[in-house]
């Protein structure tokens, strides 16, 4: 089992009362919830953070879309589907 230490931070009264709710109801300590809710907040902003420091590399070696580009493709295809909305 990893190392573990104690970290406290301020809430609301409503969102203590809510996990003592939820604790209670799943039959897990509010210490488990609060460190399965912090392990998913913790993975999703990593894995947001890795998608735009890939996004800035892939802009700095030439491989990204220029706003113009992508605002001409964009109303391309809002024409096409509207075309196809008309006739179909």
């Amino acid at each position: 089992m990893a190392e573990q230490t104690t970290v406290t931070f301020r809430t609301s009264t409503e969102t203590k009362a809510r996990l003592d709710k939820l604790a209670t109801a799943m039959r897990r300590s509010k210490s488990f919830l609060t460190n399965a809710a912090v392990e998913q907040f913790l993975a999703e902003e990593e894995a947001f953070i890795a998608d735009v420091e890939a996004g800035l590399r892939e802009l700095n070696e030439g491989q990204g879309v220029n706003g113009e580009d992508l605002t001409a493709s964009l109303l391309e295809h809002i024409d096409d589907v509207a075309r196809t909305n008309k006739t179909g």
